[in-house]
Parts: C-alpha cells; sequence; structure tokens
C-alpha cells in the first residue's frame, strides 16, 4: 500500500527532536500500519519532479511589487471603535489585500487603520480576505527547494512575523499561535530534507503557513485598533475544492456552506479576516488556488453573502489605461465591464484573473480595485455594463511571443486541413494567445512559456501537411476597444503605425467583440504603446498623412 511518507516523517521528527509540539500536527492523518525502519522515499516524485512542482507554482504566483513601507505610527495602542457614521449609506463588503499591501508591520499597521477608517464611512466588511505578508511566498518555496538540498531555515520568516508580534505587543497566546504555525512549517522541511521528496499535495501545506500567520496577525492588530475581528483559515468559512493540488477550484456547493456559515456562526458585528489562495479538499487536505487565487477568495465568499460590493486593494489607483512602467501619463479607467477586464487580465494587465471575477460576474456584484496607498481615491468598478461613450478602455501587451505561421502544402480548400492543425496543437499541448486564419493557412502567438525550438514534435508532425515559419522576438499589442467602432480606433492605430514605421504582421479582433490585436516587433511595443496612448488618452495624436507630412491634431476623442 502507497501512502505519503512526509506527515509520518514531521510526526517522528516532533516526538524525537522536538520540531513540532504534539498538539500542532492536527494536520497529519493515519496511515495504518506503519514500516519498521525510515528507510528511502519510494515516493513517485523524483527531486527533480519536486523541483518542477516549486516551480510551476512559483510561476502562476503574480508578481509582487512591493512600495518602500512608512514609518510605522509612534502609538500602536488599542483605540475605540468607530462605528458609521450617522446617515452614511451602509455598504456591505469584502475587501481583499496583497501581500505588498502587507509587506511589514508598518504596513499590517496602516491596512488595520485603513479597515476601521471604511468602517466609520459606512463600508462595512463583512470579510477581509488576506495572502501572506510581503514575499513569504516565495520564500517558502525558496525554503522547500533548500530543504531538498539538505538545508532548513526559516530565520527570515520568523523575523518577519516576530517583528510584527513585538511591534504590536500582541498577548503571549496570539504570538504563540502564530509561533506555533512557523514550529510546523520547520517540522514539515525537515521531513522534505530527509525524505528529498516534496509532492504537488505536500507543497500546498507547505505554502499555506503565509496565509495562516498572515490573518492571525490581521485579526489581532484589529481587535487592538478597537474593530472586533476574528481569523478564519478557508476551511473554516466553507470554501472547499478539488484536489488538483497547486491549481484547485472552488467546488459548486461551497457556495451554500459559506452562506450558511457566515448566516449562523458569525457575528454580523465581527470581521472574520480569512485566509486568501488556499482551501480544503473533501479529504480535508490542504490545497492552493491557482493564479488569482486570493481574489478567488474573495469574490466567492461575496457572492455566496451576496454582498454589495467585492473591494480588491492594490498599490495602483485602480485600473490603468495602460502599464505605467511603459506610459508615465497612464490614467485610472473608473468604469470596466467585466469582459474588458477578463480580456485586459488575460493579455498581461495586473487586473483579477478572469477566473476570479466568474463569482462576481454570476451574482453581478461589483468588484471595485482600489489603492491601498492611497485610499480616498474612488478606484476602478468592474460591472457587468461599460462606458458607452469611449472609444479604447486600455492598451496592454504581451511581450516576448513567437508568431507562428503555418501554410497548408495541400490542394487549395483541402477539407479538414485546420481540424488538423488544431489536433496536432491539442496533441502538443500548445494554447494559442491570437489567431488568424484562412482556408490554407493560419497564423498563431505563443507565449514565451511555451515556445517551439527548431526540433519540438510539433513542427516533425505538421510537417505533412504544411510549410511552418517561426517568428521570434514579436509582442502583442492589444487594444481594449469597442469593436462596434473598430473603424474608428483601426483608422487611427494604423495612422500611428504608418508615421512611426512599424509594421503589422498580424491583426485579429477578438470573438469577445472588446479586443483588437496586433503582433509586431518586440523592439517596436514602447514605441507604438506611447503613441496609441497619446491619440486615445491624451489628446494629443501625431499622424502621418498621405504625403508622409507629420500633422499634429490636437483634438477631443471619443471617451477621453
Amino acid at each position: 500500500m502507497k501512502f505519503d511518507t512526509l506527515p509520518l516523517v514531521v510526526a517522528l521528527l516532533s516526538g524525537c527532536h522536538g520540531f513540532v509540539p504534539s498538539h500542532r500536527l492536527s494536520h497529519l492523518h493515519s496511515f495504518g500500519r506503519l514500516p519498521n525502519t525510515l528507510v528511502e522515499s519510494k515516493a513517485d516524485d523524483s527531486v527533480e519532479t519536486s523541483r518542477d512542482n516549486i516551480s510551476q507554482l512559483r510561476d502562476s504566483l503574480p508578481i509582487n511589487r512591493e512600495k518602500p513601507s512608512k514609518e510605522l505610527p509612534t502609538s500602536v495602542t488599542a483605540t475605540s471603535y468607530i462605528p458609521p457614521q450617522a446617515n452614511v449609506q451602509i455598504k456591505r463588503t469584502v475587501m481583499k489585500f496583497g501581500g505588498s499591501s502587507l509587506a511589514d508591520a508598518s504596513r499590517v499597521d496602516h491596512v488595520a487603520n485603513l479597515i476601521k477608517d471604511q468602517i466609520g464611512i459606512g463600508n462595512r466588511p463583512r470579510a477581509v480576505v488576506c495572502s501572506a505578508m510581503g514575499k513569504t511566498t516565495n520564500a517558502l518555496l525558496s525554503a522547500g527547494d533548500f530543504a531538498l538540498e539538505g538545508r532548513v531555515n526559516v530565520d527570515a520568516l520568523r523575523t518577519l512575523h516576530t517583528n510584527c508580534c513585538e511591534t504590536f505587543q500582541f498577548p503571549p497566546n496570539i504570538a504563540g499561535e502564530i509561533m506555533g504555525l512557523l514550529d510546523e512549517c520547520e517540522g514539515m522541511l525537515n521531513g522534505v530534507r530527509l525524505l528529498q521528496e516534496l509532492s504537488p499535495r505536500s507543497l500546498d501545506q507547505l505554502v499555506s503557513y503565509g496565509e495562516r500567520c498572515s490573518v492571525r496577525i490581521m485579526a489581532a492588530r484589529l481587535n487592538q485598533l478597537g474593530v472586533p475581528a476574528q481569523a478564519f483559515d478557508a476551511w473554516e468559512v466553507g470554501i472547499i475544492t478539488s484536489s488538483n493540488y497547486g491549481d484547485a477550484s472552488i467546488l459548486p456547493d461551497s457556495e451554500a456552506k459559506i452562506k450558511k456559515i457566515f448566516d449562523t456562526r458569525i457575528d454580523p458585528s465581527v470581521v472574520a479576516v480569512v485566509t486568501g489562495f488556499i482551501g480544503h479538499d473533501i479529504d480535508k487536505k490542504v490545497t492552493t488556488l491557482g493564479r488569482g487565487g486570493s481574489d478567488l477568495s474573495a469574490t466567492a465568499i461575496g457572492a455566496a453573502c451576496d454582498l454589495d460590493e467585492v473591494q480588491v486593494w492594490k498599490d495602483v489607483d485602480g485600473i490603468l489605461s495602460s502599464d505605467p512602467r511603459v506610459v508615465p501619463n497612464a490614467v485610472p479607467i473608473s468604469k470596466v465591464s467585466f469582459e474588458e477586464a477578463s480580456e485586459l487580465a488575460y493579455f498581461g494587465a495586473q487586473v483579477l484573473h478572469p477566473i476570479a471575477m466568474q463569482p462576481a460576474m454570476r451574482k453581478n456584484i461589483p468588484v471595485r480595485v482600489k489603492n491601498s496607498y492611497n485610499p480616498s481615491h474612488d478606484g476602478s468598478v468592474i460591472s457587468s455594463t461599460k462606458d458607452p461613450d469611449r472609444l479604447v478602455t486600455a492598451i496592454t501587451f504581451k511581450r516576448g511571443v513567437q508568431l507562428v505561421d503555418i501554410v497548408s502544402t495541400r490542394m487549395l480548400g483541402a477539407y479538414g486541413f485546420l481540424s488538423t492543425v488544431f489536433n496536432i496543437f491539442e496533441k502538443n499541448k500548445l494554447s494559442v494567445d491570437v489567431l488568424a486564419s484562412s482556408e490554407v493557412s493560419i497564423s498563431v502567438t505563443l507565449d514565451n512559456k511555451q515556445k517551439v525550438s527548431e526540433s519540438h514534435q510539433i513542427l516533425k508532425d505538421l510537417a505533412p501537411c504544411a510549410d511552418v515559419v517561426v517568428k521570434n522576438d514579436r509582442a502583442i499589442l492589444t487594444l481594449i476597444a469597442d469593436v462596434e467602432r473598430s473603424s474608428e480606433v483601426l483608422a487611427t492605430a494604423f495612422r500611428v503605425f504608418f508615421n512611426r514605421d512599424i509594421k503589422v504582421e498580424m491583426l485579429s479582433q477578438g470573438a469577445s467583440k472588446v479586443n483588437i490585436s496586433f503582433v509586431i516587433l518586440d523592439k517596436d511595443l514602447d514605441d507604438a504603446i506611447l503613441n496609441l496612448h497619446s491619440c486615445f488618452f491624451e489628446n494629443i495624436c501625431v499622424v502621418g498623412g498621405i504625403n508622409d507630412d507629420a500633422i499634429e491634431l490636437e483634438e477631443e476623442l471619443t471617451g477621453v
């Protein structure tokens, strides 16, 4: 009989060496008959497979762009709870805060006071969903890597969380619970060190410690500020998932469970501080939700409880017209439809993942993206409607893509060419970003995670039916726009491309009716974005006329 030996080793370590006190091993399970001796692991996952598991989970995480912390206020003593002001309309919300908003003790204090202030103006959080502090998840993944090499060290994680406990002067029971979780984590890593194995299931358990520590710190700080709060692991509020470790999905019957628990077991006057990103499967094993996991946790709770709004707090003033690292003059967009936001996220913008928006879409609950560094800003609202007067909503892009041109070598109009090509892509497990096709040719793009090399199997599979040309160093530039007015959009775009001598190698108008994508050379991308943004968002459009004489048009473009 096969069984996962890692929890057993952790248990043995805790009994023999004091790594994990026995009362903190609630995650361990019984395994029936135990082996007589500890032998080399026979698990299916080798060290290399374990490293691949870590790499895949790390790749699925959003980029954490932290800002420098502000100085912690001198006083961290408890203050009185401030109820909503008189005559203020109460808005029932769920608030989600990511790792950069909770980078250290200063940021935790800032967010806790922000929540208190929001309550004072009528935003009543039924739940607050928290990610792990700062770069804790990445640190845990690295700790797993090091444990596979025979080294266990969680000192940096202890320092980060201990500093919070000491800064806020948490009572022994709160600090002890947090340190207990870190002890448990260290014990698990010692098991990894001995077994030289870290399966997807064990990896999900490992990374869960970041969120579990984070919510306990946030709930304790809120209580110090006079805001009644209680920490919950996601499964305690009804978030049950599939057993697809590393990329689990929330099961449909979770909605009823979440609603029942909030209605019957969590007092409305108490802020439930809930772990994002993690859940339990039906066997009560820890799972992670993959990309956009913490946002999905928030929208799932918001939809189940029929709240008025889901608020996702980030480090920018809502959804921007383009990436501010490329376009310094990028501006916030006040209103975006769910469909537009999904397209933005797919093509690389730092917005909610499309999967995370699904619960809110089903219940038609608005999602507001706000800035934890600038809470007075209204942010951006994602809802079922879009701004009908706006020509272009945003400009987004993907760098480093491949353009693959596939031309049939069969008779013109030969039956089955398209289906043959698509079946070959499916066989090779390659998904495309943008596609344009005719009866005898197809052009597709592949992102930088699944590029085709000269020796790739797909080229051999396509050879009997098509000539294939692979072009590297391309980029996808996407306009999230009103496709019903595509003639206006394209007229401006191609005048910019003509004036800047930018060659468009492929054009695709999405079936979603909200995006128009161009494939251009990677080296031309920044120039194209800056000039298109100037035209669509800054009232200044420098374009070339028929005689190639540049004309500066300072005009009010629709939607600016």
